[in-house]
């Protein structure tokens, strides 16, 4: 077994194969850019070497300075991890020549497979059924705009070198494929230093599920299920689950044996993921082949009790797998949420500056039981597990130079439903503070109905949330809850101020039992009975809520039990009572004694200043180029400007026709957050 490994990457997937490295005894070498220095797999691993400036471009993926880590730390094989190099065919070629084991496929596997023209075409040699496309190379915007109608719109515009949603665009019309192919071709570019591009047809109402493979040097393959990775938004996934909700068995085995028959066909090794669009009626296409570990690897893992990242190891070292497929069962239920750093509020917007507060629920080991790959049973009935895949700590800097996904949050239970609920509190227990992130949306798809019933395509973000995303109202039941647990909370917070204030002996007695709870426009006046094991909050109507809790005032964090029913709240301080988080919803909390509710009802309202004639930066990031100039009359939906931030281009639009009048910012310029760019009359 190798001594020491490399790791060709940054981020949490590099912790993730530290982790694993240091429980098989691998010494393991992080690589490190400028932006990286303080970075969590930099202290995580035994090694570290610098390797450059930020921009990836200029240091993790140039091979020649990888390269020249190896050699300086005496690696014995290198992992790539995903993106970056984990597909460049010239990588793998280079390690070999240095006599380094590549953690991943052969130089031929990546080439053939890794570029998803070369992919598609052998696919269809080898009589797979494949979504209708062009699989030439495409010189430019005329020549993208003459193949997109020939396949006929809408149109899927991809980078053949990529990944993770980087150079991808749906076009529908003329105008956004001549868009859609500079931005991707840019994005592709930047992201692989490869600008290659081809155009399929993009299906309607497709569901996208993914088979995970695993093959060795010695002929043999296995598929370890499927994941169901339909909730995606810019062509980036947010939510996989494994297994799928939609698959039968059958479907499953056929798709598995499709899978691996088309790895063997290449001669692959090591982890792969054969990705497909499945219609409604469960007939599957053949999308691509990711010839390298997939970010949504944990799922997969927690299902079948797997270590992905060992076998990949083991491969590597040139062992035959220890499993046949009668080997691998599928136990239980297991969700991916990515957290990402991004505001959900702005149009899911990339978001960067420090983690003032970081910290993730408690990660509860459970699942699926393997004892050298072979099964020793399964977790108990009832059992569920939290697993938290990240890359930051609280502290740390969220740098614009790369890709804004921070966590990847994953729970298991023995039912869908269980694993779900799992999910919902450890959503509601993450505490993330200082950027903008994704955790209320997230916490939106876990209760929204058409997730719950596992009836969902890969539109349904665009579908359900076609204005973006406003944050959650919670229904009256909801709100009767945490109305009864600020009441509940703000008692036991004037206890502690009278005590501190050292104004009264019998400091309880001279608390008051009645308030008015105002939250996202209701007001409920309750009653609160306390005793020493809780309170009683009776409501107007007769309505009565038991809680229980240990929150003292000051804590972040409130973990409560209401009649029985868990109710987690991220607490902050506001005037006049709290801001409270739960269920994606984002409440401002005032809580009154019945007096005081009726003077704040007199007070008029603070209006928002006006921002309707200029264009602000929705997030931090580089002007790329500005479209128009003072004077010009634009209409609405014309682009204004491009901004690029975390390896994204975004198309400013307007939002109604106006008319220029002032520019403030340039190609080049490094904007802030709700800096004005431009201003109109």
């Amino acid at each position: 077994m190798f001594n020491k490994i490399l790791i060709a990457n940054r981020g949490e997937i590099a912790c993730r194969v530290i982790k694993t490295a240091r429980k098989m005894g691998i010494q393991t070498v992080a690589i490190y850019s400028d932006a990286d220095k303080q970075a969590l797999h930099v202290k995580m691993a035994d090694e570290a070497v610098h390797i450059g400036p930020p921009p990836a471009n200029q240091s993790y993926i140039v091979i020649d300075k990888v390269m020249d880590a190896i050699r300086e730390t005496g690696a014995q094989a290198v992992h790539p991890g995903y993106g970056f190099l984990s597909e460049n065919s010239k990588f793998a070629e280079a390690l070999e020549a240095e006599g380094v084991a590549f953690v991943g496929p052969p130089k031929g596997a990546i080439k053939a497979m890794g570029d998803k023209i070369t992919s598609k075409k052998i696919a269809q040699e080898a009589g797979v059924s494949t979504v209708p496309g062009y699989m030439g190379l495409i010189e430019d915007a005329d020549e993208a705009v003459k193949i997109s109608n020939e396949i006929g719109y809408p149109v899927m515009i991809k980078a053949s070198a990529g990944g993770g949603g980087k150079g991808m665009r749906i076009a529908w019309t003329d105008e956004e494929a001549r868009e859609g192919f500079q931005s991707s071709k840019n994005e592709a570019a930047n992201s692989f230093g490869d600008d290659r591009i081809f155009i399929e047809k993009f299906v309607t109402q497709p569901r996208h599920i993914e088979i995970q493979v695993l093959c060795d040097a010695h002929g043999n393959g296995v598929y370890l299920g499927e994941r169901e990775c339909s909730i995606q938004r810019r062509n980036q996934k947010v939510v996989e689950e494994a297994p799928s909700p939609f698959l039968d068995e059958a479907t499953r085995k056929a798709m598995g044996e499709q899978a691996v028959a088309l790895a063997k066909a290449v001669g692959y090794t090591s982890a792969g993921t054969v990705e497909f669009i499945v219609d409604g009626s469960k007939n599957f296409y053949f999308l691509e082949m990711n010839t390298r570990l997939q970010v949504e690897h944990p799922v997969t893992e927690l299902i079948t009790g797997v270590d992905l990242v060992e076998q990949m190891i083991r491969v590597a070292n040139g062992e035959p797998l220890s499993m046949t497929q009668d080997d691998v069962k599928l136990t239980g239920w297991a969700i991916e949420n990515r957290l990402y750093a991004e505001d959900p509020y702005r149009g899911f917007l990339p978001s960067i500056g420090r983690l003032t507060r970081y910290r993730p629920p408690a990660e509860i080991a459970a699942g699926p039981l393997l004892v050298n790959d072979k099964w020793q049973g399964k977790a108990p009935s009832g059992a569920a597990a939290v697993r938290n895949d990240t890359g930051v700590f609280e502290g740390g800097e969220i740098s614009m130079y790369y890709d804004p996904m921070i966590a990847k949050l994953c729970t298991w239970a023995p039912t869908r439903e269980q694993a779900i609920e799992a999910m919902r509190v450890a959503l509601d227990s993450f505490e993330v503070e200082g950027i903008g992130h994704n955790l209320p949306f997230l916490s939106a798809v876990m209760d929204h109905p058409k997730f719950i019933s596992g009836d969902m395509t890969t539109a349904f973000i665009a579908e359900e949330y076609p204005e973006g995303f406003e944050g959650v109202t919670l229904d009256e039941d909801d709100l009767r809850r945490v109305a009864a647990a600020a009441a509940a909370m703000y008692r036991v917070a004037e206890i502690r101020r009278t005590r501190v204030s050292g104004r009264m002996d019998n400091h309880e007695r001279h608390v008051g039992s009645e308030w008015v709870v105002l939250l996202q426009g209701h007001s409920f006046p309750v009653t609160v009975e306390a005793d020493h094991d809780g309170s009683t909050v009776v409501f107007k109507d007769g309505g009565k809520l038991r809680i229980t809790s240990d929150w003292t005032p000051g804590d972040s964090l409130a973990r409560l039990d209401i009649d029985g029913e868990p109710l987690v709240l991220k607490v902050g301080k506001a005037t006049g009572g709290y801001r409270l988080r739960t269920r994606g919803a984002d409440l401002k909390v005032q809580v009154f004694s019945p007096r005081q509710a009726e003077l704040a009802a007199l007070m008029p309202e603070k209006l928002p200043p006006d921002t309707s004639k200029m264009l602000l930066c929705p997030m931090p990031g580089l002007v790329v180029k500005v479209d128009v100039e003072v004077g010009q009359e634009v209409q609405e939906g014309q682009a204004l400007c491009t901004i690029e931030a975390m390896k994204m281009e975004n198309i400013l639009r307007a939002e109604k026709k106006a008319i220029v009048t002032k520019i403030n910012a340039g190609a080049g310029d490094s904007l802030a957050v709700d800096e004005v760019i431009m201003e109109f009359e």
